[in-house]
């Protein structure tokens, strides 16, 4: 009879245990002197991958706070480490401009 009460016991505490959320990669292409999608959604933990198409070198520039480089034909990544309206640029290309919305 113990065993089983054990089990319970077990049972009742592993589903109640919250699962933690996975983080996700969200990936924003950079072609042609744009970041394609120019906005994107995210929640804090998720980590942001620029991939570069272009020959030309660009940043994900945060005025202030980050930089993110990607030479021409690779990539660089950041994970979101607070909620808020990221506004970000290419520091070269200040023309080209981004936003993430980090949510918790």
């Amino acid at each position: 009879m113990r065993p089983i009460r054990h089990w319970l016991v077990f049972l009742v505490l592993t589903s109640a245990t919250p699962t933690p959320a996975r983080a996700e990669t969200i990936r924003i292409r950079i072609d042609k002197m744009e970041y394609s999608p120019a906005e994107v959604k995210a929640k804090v933990g998720d980590t942001v991958e620029w991939i570069n198409a272009d020959i030309l070198a660009h940043t994900a520039t945060v005025k202030n706070d980050w930089e993110v480089v990607m030479p021409s034909r690779k990539s660089g990544n950041a994970v979101m480490q607070k909620a808020g309206e990221v506004d970000y640029y290419c520091r070269f290309h200040p023309n080209m401009t981004g936003r993430i919305i980090v949510s918790d």
